[in-house]
């Protein structure tokens, strides 16, 4: 989150209306969103937009962004996260975040750099739909989640998911900031 980018001048927020900085990455989730509202049918209303959920392992906390959170009904059903470049490395702390960030276990879970993607069952980890197209659309996240009880994760697998999301998100995230990336 504290990375420097190109800042290309200020852009409006397809979800909000809101004034934001233009970067090469924000065009990208910009893009996504309109392929959730656009393509894939899901309202506006139903999606939330950059949520900051904190991350806390042996009392050091951090923040891990969520580009997209899709409720149905009021409850969390998909996450969809962007991640510039190779998305493959991305995959588990997607998962991880699916994991953790609601009461419950959310369903399905979405990395994309904006080109490419891969569709997770979050209960499982198995990769059940690859590239932009496959993710699911709002019938079909409806027919997914119809029957599911949607449970929270035992405490000890809830701990062990906070401290892959910690390590692969949050401590790489101040190494970057730290020593290398922008360099």
């Amino acid at each position: 989150m504290g990375r420097d980018h190109l800042v290309l001048g200020e852009t409006t927020d397809f979800m909000t209306g809101e004034t934001i900085t233009d970067t090469h990455d924000e065009r990208a989730r910009q893009s996504i969103a309109r392929l959730l509202v656009n393509e894939k049918g899901y309202d506006k209303t139903d999606i939330d937009t950059r949520v900051i959920m904190p991350v806390s392992v042996d009392g050091d906390t951090g923040r891990v962004r969520v580009d997209f959170v899709v409720r149905e009904n009021g409850r969390a059903v998909m996450v969809v996260n962007f991640g510039p470049g190779d998305i493959v490395s991305r995959q588990r702390p997607t998962l991880a975040v699916a994991r953790l960030l609601a009461d419950h276990v959310i369903p399905c879970a979405v990395i994309t750099n904006g080109q490419d993607a891969y569709t997770m069952d979050t209960a499982t980890g198995k990769v059940i739909g690859k590239g932009l197209a496959e993710i699911p659309a709002r019938q079909q996240i409806r027919e997914w989640i119809e029957g599911l009880s949607l449970e929270p994760l035992s405490e000890d697998r809830a701990d062990k998911e906070r401290r892959i999301l910690f390590f692969m998100e949050v401590l790489a995230e101040r190494e970057c900031d730290d020593f290398t990336c922008n360099r």
